[in-house]
């Protein structure tokens, strides 16, 4: 456990410096005077539709690698080891597939889109390279973190793909890239640089080879790694499906312009996803230690790794989503974005609550799709998909940005509560604590007080003075309880590392 509170505590804090980044990016994107909300919206397109292309060209391969990683590693030396690039060779033919069905889709896209997303067809074929580099990129983060180098790719993702963007956008508002077209040519090739940089590294390291011979490994397994891969395929193509449904969705029908809702919906979005900013690291720590534990039927370990990463994750969520929650429209205000922003505060709202309740219950989907019982994976998708798709579809229409929050709340808890359920029918595993109610009531009471104190200031004073108070309220309490049995250990890793030592 702790290898995985160390790369998980490194690549949270990798990941909050590349939030820092993208609210940077997203005050850019939304302030007044620089972007306009349908070039924001049509960037938030770009990263939806290249989500559903990885989703179908991915072909299930990310899956196939959690589950058989150890078994190739276990027996077959680095330079014998054909698992990458098969996986390779099969998302390259599934992204072609990709690409030919976009070519023969373009007229029905046109006919949805054309009227309320015009943009969105006038670069509709710089879609496919911003595609593909979201594609090779995800299979080598998956192989990457069964390498251990979560660190890495948490950094190139969070970090390194937000600087990229920063120098763009700099170079936008400086002139020397001198319009929106040059600007948005030139991003969708940004994640095929990340892709190069990632494969660089892994093939100059030694940790990849393109073995293109068929290992005894492969020859064993082709017929259950097969069958994983085409339901893992349909289950995660259907979750991605889900997962950016709302903003093509809020493009295609809210009316009178779609773009742009979706990029004020787009800034709701990404400022809750700070919200989920833990679980990344947690994520991408806990893979490879759950698919050992798994071939080695560790279950303690599971059962462990499931219950510490749905307290630490809940406290995280909790403290942020107040803190943000608190200063939203006040820092709208302060910080000089354009006022059609503040139609989001109720979408981050309840996007904000589904993002908690998502990251309160662990590492669920991480157990059952590195377990026997990866199947469940496509049930529960399909489920997700049933329920996501006309939910999304209605209460967009009918309350608009705020609507399509409600819709994936309402959709991914009943989604979340299956799931929760399976493992405690099938193993006896639960993620849930009493100290989750009172880290719940930690952040309300932290929240009571700021609001007590600064509910009648405005401006950028206040905002500190709610954040400071905020934070050293929530994080004494959260000591003093003992709310999680990570905060310690945590602490005297960071102590050790810096040289200090407790007072005896």
């Amino acid at each position: 456990m702790s290898n995985i509170r160390r790369q998980s505590i490194i690549s949270s804090l990798i990941v909050y410096f590349g939030f820092a980044l993208g609210l940077l990016n997203t005050y850019f994107f939304t302030r007044e005077g620089s972007f306009t909300p349908e070039q924001y919206g049509l960037i938030n397109a770009f990263i939806a539709i290249a989500n559903i292309m990885f989703a179908f060209a991915n072909l299930g391969m990310q899956q196939v690698i959690y589950k058989f990683y150890p078994y190739y590693k276990d027996n077959l030396p680095n330079n014998k080891n054909d698992l990458l690039s098969w996986a390779l060779l099969i998302n390259m033919t599934g992204f072609v597939l990709v690409v030919i069905a976009g070519i023969l889709l373009k007229d029905f896209v046109i006919r949805k889109y054309g009227t309320n997303a015009p943009e969105l067809i006038k670069y509709y074929y710089w879609l496919f390279p911003f595609g593909l580099g979201l594609t090779i990129f995800m299979l080598l983060e998956s192989y990457a973190w069964q390498e251990k180098k979560s660190v890495l790719t948490n950094f190139l993702k969070e970090a390194q793909l937000r600087i990229f963007t920063t120098v763009l956008i700099v170079l936008f508002l400086e002139g020397v890239i001198t319009s929106f077209d040059g600007f948005i040519k030139i991003y969708a090739f940004i994640y095929l640089l990340l892709a190069a940089i990632l494969f660089a590294y892994l093939l100059v390291t030694k940790r990849a080879f393109f073995v293109f011979q068929i290992s005894r490994v492969t020859q064993k397994f082709y017929k259950k790694i097969a069958a994983l891969a085409a339901f893992m395929w349909s289950g995660s193509l259907i979750f991605h499906i889900a997962n950016v449904f709302d903003t093509l969705i809020i493009a295609a029908v809210v009316k009178p312009n779609g773009l742009a809702y979706a990029g004020i919906y787009s800034l709701a979005q990404n400022i809750a996803s700070l919200v989920q900013a833990p679980q990344r690291g947690v994520v991408s720590a806990a893979i490879q230690p759950l698919s050992r534990a798994w071939k080695d039927k560790d279950y303690e370990k599971i059962k462990r790794i499931y219950h510490r990463s749905a307290i630490n994750q809940l406290m995280f969520a909790s403290a942020l989503f107040t803190l943000i929650y608190m200063n939203f429209t006040d820092g709208i205000a302060t910080f000089g974005l354009k006022g059609s922003y503040l139609q989001a505060l109720p979408a981050f709202i309840f996007i904000g609550l589904w993002r908690i309740m998502d990251m309160g219950t662990g590492v669920n989907s991480q157990i059952i799709a590195t377990s026997v019982y990866w199947r469940f994976e496509i049930f529960t998708g399909i489920i997700l998909l049933m329920l996501a798709l006309p939910l999304n579809y209605w209460l967009t229409k009918s309350f608009g940005i705020t609507g399509t929050a409600i819709a994936n709340l309402l959709a991914f808890s009943v989604y979340n509560l299956i799931r929760c359920l399976f493992l405690w029918t099938k193993l006896k595993m639960q993620p849930f604590h009493i100290n989750m109610l009172y880290i719940l009531l930690l952040s309300f009471g932290a929240y009571i007080a700021c609001y007590l104190l600064f509910g009648k200031m405005s401006g950028i004073w206040a905002i500190t003075g709610r954040s400071i108070v905020f934070i050293v309220l929530f994080t004494a309490g959260a000591l003093y309880f003992k709310l999680t049995p990570d905060v310690l250990p945590a602490i005297n890793g960071i102590r050790n590392r810096l040289g200090i030592r407790k007072r005896q």
